[in-house]
Order: C-alpha cells, then structure tokens, then sequence
C-alpha cells in the first residue's frame, strides 16, 4: 500500500458528504440473497449502477480519516476522484468492526452505487454485498488473507510477506550501517495480518543483520496515540534503535520520538512520507490504499470494475506496493532496488524468507 497524501488531501477537501450512519437492521434486508453481478462480469451497469442518475459513492473506514496515513490515503484519493467526476462521497470512519454490517447496509440504503471498504478488518461487512439492499450496488475491498472471493465483490490484493520483507531489508541496511541490532515493531489488535506483518519485517531485518532481535508489542487500538507511545519508549529504553509503527493514528505520536539525538529509525506504515517538513521517517513502506482504489476508481468510471475477481498487486512488478529509504546512499538504494526485483522476479520468495528468518 503510494504517494504523499497531504497534497491530495488539501486539493480535493470540498464537495464531500460526510454522513453518520446509525445501527440498525430490518428483517427485509436479510430475507433473501440476491447476487449483484456474475462472476468475473462487468454485468453491472457502471458507474451508475442503481440508474438512479447520479453516482454515490460510500467508503467505510475502520480508523481516522485523518490520520496522515494509510486511512486518510484511501479518503483522500476518493475525494479526488470522485470530485473530478462530480460524484457524491459518503464517508464513515471510526467504524467498529462488529458494527461494519450494519454500516454497509445502511449506506446501501442511501442508494450508493459503490461500497468501498477502507481497510480489510470491516470483512464482515460483506455478507450485505448478497442481500436485497444492497442488490443493486458494486463493491470494492481490499484483501487479507481470509477474505474469500464471492460474485458480488471486486477485490484488491496486495501480500505482506512481500512488502514488509522489504521493509525490513531497507531497516537492515540502516541497521548494518549504524551496528544497530535492536529492533521494536507496534501495532494495534494482535490480528492475522499484523502478526504476519511482525514477521516479515524480522525477516527482512535479518536479512542483512542475521544477529538483529524485534520486540513486538500490540497495543490493541491501531488509533490509541497514549497506548502506542507508552510500547514505544518501552521499546527505547530496552535498547530499541528501530522501531516501526505498523498503526493508523497514532502512527504521529510515535515518530515524535525519533530525534537527531537519539539516532532512532523510523518507517511509514503504508505512504510515502520521505518529502514532508521535519520528516521523521528513515524509510516509507509504501502499500498506499489510495493507490489501489484510484485504480479501481478509473475501472469503475470506465464501466471496467468486474465483479467476482481480484486485481493483485505484486512489489518489484507493479509501481505499488514498494519501499524506499529516505536519505539513503547511492550503495543502500542500490541494494534495495536489487532486492525488490528479486522478489518480483521470483529470485527471492517471501513466503520462504519468512518462515526461515521471521520465527
């Protein structure tokens, strides 16, 4: 998961409806499945597919939506887009999980023409793609390993192991060159993917420093700032000189922390923020969800977003995902860059790396 979301962010803050969605569930909307389109089709009527004469669309967000980062990057090149368009955007952040059904279908209920999923930990949101009230609605969601492909959703995938392997190489570089060989890694629920986010990371970091040690601390909210800087200057003081806030908003209130004097390395989870003011990043690992959805976006207005597939995204064959150092020297970037078109070649295989470096 880029590109700098601040520049995005202030160009297209107009024309957005931010509505808030109550819980509720009828009877009616559940009563039946009705697929929405055949699979692998673009049998919907794009991009106006309820022919109401207008397009909405609706993004559901798990974290802030204006976290600097990786859920502000999705919010932000939907406002883009869909101001360029002169479409309508509902957007609803700060949704909790357990409650993501019940916001999808009262978004279909709103007569949207797509519903966007910010992250993957809204999956339960799904099921509403197959019921009556979302019958005549297009989908997008980004994957996890645990989302399967269904008719009546179009899915973008990008793969951990490969990115957050990188991530760490580009850490390791840093590391070798410092003689560093402690690392910490914070994140938010101790979910699937951000455990295996740990690992590849560790991983990578052993690639270049076999020796390199990661303290991983899961502070159980990806946006709890307080809880996030607590982890992290526990890490410090037990000798952490890396640490990666793989988190949403509080991603700010750890990076505070690395200062010229402390020499700590720091990475973005998910754009890129090497260019801004007083940058406290040494590395941008760049999974920008922006970047997918701007892609879906344009298939979308084309009428060319398919139903019942997905669109993978693979490091060193695709523009994004990617990684790259800050302030690195021509030999690191060198490497880097290597490294990176080994995994797209198939000369390295993340899956393999992670298993052996990342226990």
């Amino acid at each position: 998961m880029r590109l700098t979301t601040r520049a995005v962010r202030v160009a297209a803050a107009a024309a957005c409806v931010a509505v808030s969605l109550a819980a509720c569930t009828s009877p009616s909307d559940t009563a039946d499945t009705t697929s929405s389109s055949s699979s692998g089709s673009n049998a919907l009527k794009e991009p106006d597919v309820n022919g109401d004469g207008k397009v909405i669309v609706g993004v559901l967000s798990p974290g802030d939506l204006n976290d600097n980062g990786y859920y502000e990057s999705f919010v932000a090149k939907a406002e883009a887009f869909t101001k360029s368009k002169g479409w309508t955007l509902i957007k609803v952040g700060s949704i909790n999980p357990a409650d993501a059904l019940n916001q999808a279908r009262n978004l279909c209920r709103q007569k949207v023409d797509l519903v966007a999923l910010g992250a993957a930990e809204l999956k339960d949101a799904i099921p509403a793609s197959a019921e009556s009230v979302c019958k005549n609605t297009a989908w997008y969601v980004p994957s996890s390993a645990d989302i399967k492909q269904t008719p009546q959703i179009s899915i973008s995938r990008d793969f951990i192991n490969e990115t957050l392997l990188a991530a760490g190489y580009a850490n390791g570089l840093l590391m070798q060159e410092k003689k560093y060989t402690k690392a910490g890694y914070i994140s938010g629920p101790e979910l699937d993917f951000s455990v295996q986010a740990a690992k590849a990371f560790k991983a990578g970091i052993r690639e270049v420093v076999p020796t390199a040690t990661l303290a991983t601390t899961y502070t159980g909210d990806f946006n709890d700032s307080a809880k996030a800087k607590e982890a992290a200057t526990a890490q410090i003081q037990q000798g952490a000189k890396v640490v990666y806030p793989y988190l949403g908003g509080a991603t700010d209130a750890v990076a505070a922390l690395a200062t010229p004097a402390n020499g700590l390395l720091m990475s973005t989870p998910g754009t890129d923020r090497c260019g801004e003011p007083g940058n406290k990043f040494a590395v941008s690992v760049i999974f920008d969800p922006g970047e997918y959805f701007n892609a879906a976006l344009t298939d979308f207005a084309d009428g060319k977003l398919k139903m019942g597939v997905s669109r993978d995204w693979h490091l060193g064959k695709d523009s994004v995902p990617t990684v790259k150092i800050c302030n690195g020297s021509a030999d690191q970037n060198a490497k880097l860059k290597q490294f990176i078109s080994d995994i797209g070649s198939g000369k390295v295989n993340p899956d393999t790396e992670v298993t052996k470096l990342g226990g």
